[in-house]
């Protein structure tokens, strides 16, 4: 198949694409990725009306980030990072585009539309398109908190970021249990298979079964479908961190892991 087709929508997902992101595109992907490289996602300009690449300050974060960050980050037309998820989409093409990975073949259709629907209403949102940007400048000062890799940092910022954007969502998918049944049912449903390890989030860390990245990482994806929060990752269920993002963000990896060296 070529490597973008045009996805058609059905039901309870088209319509949510009508209500929150009518004008974006929604393309199948001929092939699994992490970023898009500029030969492949320039293609997408044959299907889009034009493309307008990001790129980010270097200044931004630290000379130990991974290659595929600071990559994104340049000037280059890449689209995506490690650990999206099977759906992701973009402003980085007019219209937004959203893209359905090769490997969504394998996901369930109930949750493959909730996932398009949760792009849908992510784009409607008007976010930051990863956390790259959410942070900004800020990325420096969430490195020196985490005082860690720079894997562990990447993953620390990306929970962080989809904690932030999760505050926002699950104030719509509250309220989809009477127009869109089909949806909310799969958003209730993933979260309950999320709920079941969250309360002994802070024991699997403290024997060293999960680091704190990780850690970090499952709490985060727990936000948007209203779940509660073990310390210390209640403190990212809060109104302050909607208020103030990234500050309170970084504010909070510094109490948080200056803690866990003291304990250490």
């Amino acid at each position: 198949m070529p490597t973008f087709e045009r996805r058609s929508l059905t039901g309870e997902a088209a319509a949510v694409h009508d209500a929150y992101a009518p004008d974006s595109l929604v393309l199948d992907v001929g092939r699994d990725f992490e970023t898009l490289p500029p030969a492949v996602a320039e293609d997408l300009g044959l299907l889009a009306d034009s493309l307008d690449p990001a790129s980010y300050p270097r200044e931004w974060f630290p000379d130990d980030v991974p290659e595929t960050l600071a990559h994104y980050a340049g000037s280059d037309f890449t689209i995506g990072l490690p650990n999206d998820g099977t759906v992701v989409w973009t402003r980085q093409t007019v219209p937004p585009t959203v893209l359905v990975k090769y490997r969504a073949r394998g996901t369930p259709d109930a949750f493959l539309d909730f996932l398009l629907a949760e792009a849908f209403v992510e784009l409607s949102l008007d976010v930051p398109e990863s956390f790259l940007p959410f942070f900004g400048e800020r990325y420096v000062a969430l490195d020196a908190a985490v005082g860690s890799g720079p894997a562990d940092v990447y993953q620390v910022a990306a929970a962080l970021y989809d904690a932030w954007v999760g505050l926002q969502t699950r104030e719509v998918f509250r309220g989809w249990d009477d127009d869109y049944p089909g949806l909310y049912d799969a958003w209730d449903d993933a979260g309950d298979r999320l709920s079941g390890r969250l309360a002994d989030l802070p024991a699997e860390v403290a024997r060293g079964k999960t680091s704190f990245a990780a850690a970090t990482e499952y709490a985060c994806s727990a936000v948007k479908h209203d779940l509660d929060l073990p310390a210390p990752f209640a403190a990212l269920d809060t109104g302050a961190y909607l208020d103030h993002g990234a500050e309170y963000a970084v504010r909070w990896a510094e109490k948080t892991f200056e803690q866990l060296r003291a304990d250490d």
